[in-house]
């Protein structure tokens, strides 16, 4: 059975990569990830934060005694508060390069142009196969027009791209106005890849202490069906890799997905929630489903459901919502 794929430029054993998450934060859980077969790992993200403290405390260090106020540092967040530094985080893949045959991917987050390219170059530097640009953005100035949110992605990316050599993707929020437009502006900017989709941070409310506090909540299954949705509308029609994550659980998504058009699945919250020997168990139902249905390779199924191949292409569309609110009964 073939389960080859290839993405970013990459020749991987399997689509199934671990995606950014703690798992990757120590050597041992990158490890401990190819062992259990993710043909690629994502490694914990570097956030731009920490490239601003980084910039301002090298700049009171040269500047010290000069004017200097003791509470200045206190506007840029602690690096107690993130789990690699940025010097760290750049060791930190130079001796996963050394410790793992499989892909290692960087990933910058981030939200301005401000500290991507040079950072993005030390990444290369270090040894990282490809680079992720997880670009985290909530825009809530209302008078900045959509069209400028875009215009700072498209300007991100080109600006990384013209400092590496490494491939680059692209980890996107499905928050534009025009998703396939957007698609095909960054794959013209040079976007090896798309990573579709990133889920953003949602705040709760805490009742009692009546404050605003973090909630971080894994996927569910369900969560698989917007980038299901989109990569079957993209696939055929722009030439970035297409990867998929949020939502990717058991084996089942993982083919959806792939029939869809996605070149990787990316795992986060399963690995998470079952561990990383989910890899394995995911790996063995794929190859058992592929073999009870006579496939011989992964890519024989790619894109074969994508909208293009589908003999009613509507169904990733608007008229199927109409169909299935007529269709429900009470």
């Amino acid at each position: 059975m073939d389960l080859s794929t290839k993405y970013l430029g990459l020749d991987l054993r399997t689509p199934l990569v671990a995606a950014a998450s703690p798992l990757s934060q120590k050597l041992d859980g990158i490890k401990k990830l190819e062992e259990s077969g993710a043909s690629a790992v994502v490694v914990y993200s570097v956030f731009e934060e920490q490239l601003r403290q980084e910039a301002a405390n090298l700049k009171a260090a040269t500047e010290q005694g000069v004017g200097s106020s003791a509470e200045a540092m206190s506007y840029f967040p602690s690096t107690d508060d993130y789990n690699l530094g940025p010097q760290e985080y750049l060791a930190h893949i130079s001796k996963a390069k050394e410790a793992v045959k499989i892909p290692v991917i960087g990933s910058l987050n981030g939200s301005t142009k401000g500290g991507w390219t040079d950072y993005a170059k030390q990444i290369a530097e270090a040894g990282a196969d490809a680079l992720e640009l997880n670009i985290y953005s909530i825009p809530t100035d209302m008078d900045r027009a959509g069209s400028d949110i875009e215009r700072e992605y498209i300007d991100i990316l080109t600006e990384v791209k013209s400092s590496i050599k490494i491939p680059v993707a692209v980890k996107l929020s499905p928050y534009f106005s025009n998703m396939a437009n957007m698609a095909k502006r960054l794959t013209e900017a040079g976007a090896d890849g798309l990573v579709l989709f990133n889920r953003f941070y949602q705040p709760d409310i805490d009742l009692d202490a009546l404050e605003v506090k973090p909630n971080v909540l894994l996927s569910t299954p369900f969560a698989l069906r917007l980038p299901l949705r989109w990569i079957a509308i993209l696939h055929g029609r722009i030439k970035a890799d297409l990867a998929a994550t949020s939502g990717v659980h058991e084996a089942p998504d993982v083919l959806k997905l792939l029939m869809a058009g996605a070149d990787v699945t990316m795992l986060c919250s399963t690995l998470l929630k079952n561990g990383t020997g989910q890899i394995k168990k995911i790996e063995t139902d794929l190859v058992s489903w592929m073999e009870q249905k006579e496939y011989e390779s992964v890519k024989q199924m790619q894109g074969s459901m994508s909208q293009e191949k589908v003999g009613d292409p509507s169904a990733f569309e608007r008229a199927q919502y109409m169909k299935v609110l007529q269709s429900f009964k009470v």
